[in-house]
This record gives structure tokens, C-alpha cells and sequence, in this order.
């Protein structure tokens, strides 16, 4: 994975974008050596979601099923 600054981020936004569009890259951006986020396809962003929402749903299931935890304070609990 690249890794830019956030003023070389700033100045090249719009050329960045365009190389994560096309070829799909994933841009680490950092201050000071450190890392901040990164700029990723939007497929990731989306894959990622999908895999958190999977996630929060084994959560709950176990949770109903181990505890007997009412469903709507696991979804309280989880931000759902």
C-alpha cells in the first residue's frame, strides 16, 4: 500500500482519486510518520461494511442464543 502525506493528499486529491478509481490503489495517509486513514475503492469501503454488519448479526445470534439477552438490547448495546 502507498503511503503520501496529508499535504501531498491535499495538493493531488483530485489525481489520487482518479488512480484509486482506475487501478484500484489504497493510499495510507500520514502526519508526522504517523498513520491518519486511508483512501481506499469504494468495492472496500462496501466489502468492509458488509463484513461489520456479518459481524454485529453473529454477535447478536450468540448473544440470544448463550445469554437469552432480549434482541432489542443487543441492538442497543451494538448501535443498531
Amino acid at each position: 500500500m502507498n503511503s503520501i502525506t496529508i499535504s501531498e493528499a491535499r495538493e493531488n486529491l483530485a489525481k489520487i482519486g482518479k488512480r484509486i478509481l482506475l487501478r484500484g490503489d489504497r493510499v495510507i495517509v500520514t502526519r508526522r510518520g504517523k498513520k491518519l486513514f486511508a483512501l481506499v475503492p469504494v468495492e472496500d469501503a462496501e466489502f468492509l461494511e458488509r463484513r461489520e454488519d456479518e459481524s454485529d448479526l453473529r454477535a447478536i445470534r450468540r448473544a440470544r442464543r448463550e445469554k437469552g439477552i432480549p434482541f432489542e438490547k443487543v441492538k442497543k448495546d451494538l448501535g443498531l
